[in-house]
Order: structure tokens, then sequence, then C-alpha cells
């Protein structure tokens, strides 16, 4: 794991992790990049520096100072969440609410109707408990859960 400081053409500066810099440069390529304050996709590295810590006794150098490694991103624990998750999560709302039909509490019932061909095939959401997602499931129809977060606007 590698963390990069990175930049938006705002000057927002964040700081992300990717497995390995050809990872960095992939996601850059192709605009998976945005800055968590205002979703910008034209986004660099920034200038840093090296993460430099003293080991203490290594031998025949009692002060010698060697490169370490970041440690990887801690699991995710209760508290606010990071800004440029919750920026993904809004963008991903919007494209949901843009491109696919509110069926409310009925989503179960128009995922089997579809899946019958008693209803027109069509890119849906709304509500299912987890019960009824994995009734969906083991019919054999897809169902994803996708965290509901406040709208950006």
């Amino acid at each position: 794991m590698i963390r990069y400081t990175l930049r938006c053409s705002s000057d927002h500066e964040f700081e992300s992790w990717f497995a390995n810099g050809a990872a960095y440069d992939r996601m850059a390529s192709t605009a998976l990049l945005d800055g968590p304050v205002c979703g910008d996709t034209r986004v660099s590295k920034a200038l840093m520096t090296p993460a430099v810590a003293k080991a203490p006794g290594v031998k025949g150098r009692p002060d010698a100072a060697t490169a370490t490694a970041p440690a990887p991103p801690q699991q995710a624990t209760a508290g606010p969440m990071p800004a440029q998750l919750l920026a993904v999560l809004q963008r991903m709302r919007a494209e949901v609410e843009k491109t696919c039909d509110y069926v409310g509490p009925d989503f179960a019932e128009e995922a089997r109707r579809m899946h019958r061909g008693e209803a027109a095939e069509r890119a849906i959401y709304g509500e299912a408990t987890d019960d009824e997602a994995a009734d969906l499931r083991d019919d054999g129809i897809e169902v994803a859960h996708m965290p509901w977060v406040p709208r950006a606007d």
C-alpha cells in the first residue's frame, strides 16, 4: 500500500491509499479520482515528504535513519464518514436517481415481476428488508445494497 497526498485543480489537498503507483496512474488517467470537497476530477500528486523514522540500535549505527512504509488504512470505525467517501456515495445516489425507476417499498415484488417477465426489465431502486433481499438472491435475482446518504445539494 502507498499513500499519496493529492491536490485537485481547486487546490484542495487530501490523502488517498493505493495498492501501488500503477494503481494511482490507472485511476488518474480514467478520471476515477476526485476531490472530496468539490468533486473535481482533475487531481494530481502533491509534493510529499517521505516517511522516515529513526531506527534506534541498528547494529553499527545507533541512530541510523531508515525509510518505513506507511501503515495500511485502519478498519472503519464509528464516527463521521470521510468526506471523500461521502462525495462518492452522493454521486452514486445522484446517478441512481437519474437513471433508475423508484419503486419504493414494492422493490422485492417489482424485481420478481421483472424476473418472471410480467413487467418490463429496467433499472429500479427502492426499499427491501434484508430477508427480502436474501430471498431475491436465492431465486437468482441480482440485488445490491447501497448506503443512502443525504443529497449533495
